[in-house]
């Protein structure tokens, strides 16, 4: 034990950044002591607090200690109780790996409750190095070595001690910047003057100078504001600023895109587009001409039972191609009127004409050219469905519209 040596290195440049001002570390461990202080050479246990300041102005921390021993034995019967009080300075190197390492020196002082002729309370110096495993931001397992020498009056020959410690570190206290760089790199930081040549012009030509102009590549021939950016106008009103519109004219009303062009639909698919579509339900699939319509359309219209009135609900379909036709006179229509196979041919074909004229009547007295449209009953002709279900009966009797453009 009297060969014991602490090799401290302190051959790092930079030291580890404590964030913290505080750290606090509670620590248990074991006490090895030399046979010439009368102890029991088996060693004793033995518990400690340390307490660290951190400064970003300094490599080296202070730190306070307090180890107590609580029962130490001697060799001639009876025990002990060991206090001991240790000022040290403690270095922490640059963080290597998932570690943190640091050694530490100073001196301290031993109390006894029972001294004996060997063991008396006196002053040690110690030494020691370790390291440090964080968990988290301010918490991280300890681990230390320590070695203590003390003056010994009953020979020539330091009495010592080598503990081993496991404990926690935490962090408190105000956050710290890392610690200041060399002096010399400081130093040069300092003397650094910053020259800024500052060549005025007017880059994007929107008549702001470069010094002056927050938005130094405006597009060429854009309005600007005094600090060269696009004056926010929108001449034609349809959302888009003319700085970015690259249809200035739009039509009022005319959805755009986001450069300010209209945008072109075909709501309904089928290959006319929504400006040019007078017919803009077509069914999906459905042929139609360059106006968007189809040639033949279904009526939604229903009548009572084996006659030709026609059921208040069917109104509204007689209303909207009445106004269709009166819209575009360049049309003309046949009423075309059919029946499910019930019942005999002759019957249904009288039937389905007198629908279609009835259909037909109603057309004309909603303004509708009479010599625009005219009737056919066809009976249980040309069935869409089959007759043999009450469903594929029902879409047989229907009326039809053959529209005709001039």
């Amino acid at each position: 034990m009297k060969r014991l040596l602490l090799p401290a290195l302190f051959a790092a440049s930079l030291v580890y950044a404590s964030d913290y001002n505080y750290e606090l570390s509670p620590m248990i461990g074991y006490n090895f002591a030399e046979g010439n202080l009368g102890i029991k050479n088996d060693g004793h246990l033995l518990g400690a607090v340390e307490m660290q300041f951190n400064s970003p102005d300094s490599k080296i921390s202070p730190e306070i200690s307090l180890l107590l021993s609580p029962s130490v034995d001697y060799k001639s019967g009876g025990d002990a109780r060991f206090t001991r009080g240790a000022f040290n300075g403690v270095y922490t190197f640059e963080k290597q790996s998932s570690m943190i390492p640091f050694a530490k020196l100073g001196v301290g002082i031993e109390r006894i409750n029972h001294e004996t002729a060997q063991n008396k309370n006196g002053f040690f110096a110690d030494a020691g190095a370790g390291v440090k495993v964080p968990f988290t931001d301010n918490l991280s397992m300890k681990l230390e070595a320590l070695y203590m020498a003390k003056i010994a009056k009953h020979n020539s020959i330091a009495d010592s001690n080598l503990v081993t410690m496991l404990g926690l570190t935490y962090a408190f206290g105000e956050r710290q910047e890392e610690r200041k760089v060399p002096q010399q790199e400081e130093k040069k930081a300092e003397e650094i003057v910053a020259v800024v040549a500052v060549v005025d012009g007017d880059d994007d030509n929107d008549g702001v100078l470069n010094s002056q102009d927050s938005c130094p590549e405006t597009r060429a021939g854009v309005k600007v504001d005094a600090l060269g950016c696009p004056a926010v106008l929108d001449s034609d009103a349809d959302g888009v600023s003319d700085s970015y519109d690259r249809c200035p004219n739009t039509p009022k009303g005319d959805k755009v895109d986001a450069k300010g062009c209209t945008i072109v639909l075909d709501s309904d698919n089928d290959g006319v587009l929504d400006d040019k579509d007078i017919c803009p339900n077509s069914a999906p699939g459905e042929a139609v001409n360059s106006d968007g319509c189809a040639k033949i359309v279904t009526l939604h219209i229903t009548f009572k039972s084996s006659s030709a009135d026609i059921t208040a609900d069917s109104a509204p379909a007689i209303d909207a191609y009445a106004k269709f036709l009166t819209t575009y006179p360049n049309y003309s229509a046949k009423i075309v009127g059919y029946t499910d196979n019930t019942g005999s041919k002759a019957f249904n074909k009288k039937l389905s004409q007198a629908r279609a004229d009835q259909v037909r009547a109603l057309l004309i007295d909603r303004g509708v050219n009479p010599n625009r449209v005219t009737a056919l009953g066809r009976g249980p002709a040309n069935p869409v469905a089959d007759n043999a279900t009450p469903e594929g009966r029902a879409q047989n009797r229907r009326i039809e519209a053959e529209l005709t453009r001039d």
